[in-house]
């Protein structure tokens, strides 16, 4: 059940009740320490918070109460403890969540705040959201990630963000400090913690796809911004789709895939070390570390992993590539090749003959110097096939 920093006193009924009938009562100590004398036995939930999870289980057939902050589904633990019992053991009682306190207090509506739970994940998750205008409410896992928030956003250009920072909201312990984040107080801050961040300066992330090419640190191999934007239409994500990016260079395909939505995975196959490694780089700094990279080379990387929904080939492309798609991926699977070479282009053109779909040549020109004046550069044509197998 979700319990606030303050005594239980104010607790409605069915959670009271929950807790009388309780042969067992976990949680942390200090919602332990909110109790009132029960007849149940206490048992503080260890750290870290996996270890809770089998003695929990162990428990099975008594009556259990597990006290967690607030609302135990958004960014709490009920997720982590549902996916281990049937739906017919359990009974959630949610309290009032941190993001509704906070929300509360600073006055903004809560449906156009962004709500973050960085208990264990990074900062750079913050960077799509990061535009002034732009409110965050950010869970942070203690006292110290209060103030590598502020240096994070200081260091991102956004060191005139206003920060609210909550400790122990909606208790008798409650504490409010204001500051900015780069000038907040040098003061501690104690667990458990959240901030509250009015958004302002810096350089926001564009919503469209086809970002600068300057967003992606890159040796040269990249899909540039143009091709970029066409091949991000022709892959057109969808909700809790999967992407295999076959030939990674600077892995700005994946990462804009990722950006797209929140539900979405993404592979990216890079078959050099130094270019894996800063795909990774890329990924974490734009907030998608979540995508997924396989060092090696297709198709022998391809094995052993989850099915995609679409594949897009950059870079590698092989006949032997396009036979083992065709005979190894399930039937409806999206396809985008981008080819530059000849070599690449006779095979996209040889592949659309056998399977049809969408043959296209990019041709794009640039305006550059020539002589006194100005002309048109043109860039290397570019043939896009997409098809759905």
């Amino acid at each position: 059940m979700g319990i606030g920093e303050d005594a239980p006193d104010g607790l409605p009924p069915a959670s009271r009740a929950a807790l009388e009938r309780a042969e067992i009562v976990m949680g942390a100590p200090r919602h332990l320490r909110l109790l009132p004398p029960l007849a149940a036995e206490r048992s503080e939930w260890p750290v870290p918070f996996a270890g809770g999870i089998a003695r929990l289980l162990s428990l099975r057939g008594r009556h259990v109460a597990v006290l967690v902050s607030g609302d135990p589904f958004w960014f709490g633990a009920g997720t982590s403890i549902a996916r281990h019992l049937s739906l017919d053991e359990w009974v959630a009682l949610p309290g009032a969540s941190t993001f509704s306190l906070v929300a509360a207090r600073m006055g903004w509506p809560l449906e156009l705040a962004g709500c973050f739970g960085l208990h264990a994940a990074p900062l750079a998750r913050l960077r799509p959201a990061l535009a002034t205008g732009a409110r965050l409410i950010v869970l942070l896992r203690d006292g110290a990630a209060v103030h590598a928030l502020a240096e994070y956003l200081a260091q991102a250009g956004f060191g005139g963000s206003t920060l609210s920072i909550f400790q122990s909201v909606g208790g008798p312990r409650e504490r409010r400090t204001d500051g900015t984040a780069a000038d907040l107080p040098d003061t501690a801050f104690a667990h458990p913690v959240c901030a509250a961040v009015a958004v302002s300066g810096g350089e926001a992330l564009p919503l469209a796809s086809g970002r600068p090419d300057s967003w992606f640190d890159s040796d040269g191999q990249m899909t540039k911004r143009p091709i970029r934007a066409l091949t991000l239409s022709a892959l057109a994500p969808r909700p809790f789709e999967h992407l295999w990016d076959i030939g990674g260079g600077s892995g700005s395909i994946g990462i804009e895939w990722l950006l797209s939505h929140p539900t979405l995975h993404a592979t990216v196959f890079e078959p050099r070390a130094d270019r894996a490694a800063r795909i990774a780089e890329n990924a974490a700094r734009l907030g998608v570390d979540r995508l997924h990279i396989v060092q090696g080379a297709a198709p022998d990387a391809l094995t052993d992993l989850p099915p995609p929904d679409t594949v897009f080939i950059g870079g590698g492309l092989t006949a032997a590539l396009l036979d083992w798609l065709g005979a190894h991926l399930r039937a409806g699977t999206r396809i985008v090749v981008n080819a530059v070479t000849l070599e690449s282009e006779v095979l996209l053109t040889q592949a659309q003959a056998r399977h049809g779909g969408d043959l296209m040549r990019i041709e794009l020109a640039q305006a550059a110097p020539l002589g006194q004046g100005r002309g048109w550069k043109a860039r290397y044509p570019v043939v896009q096939w997409s098809t759905v197998l």
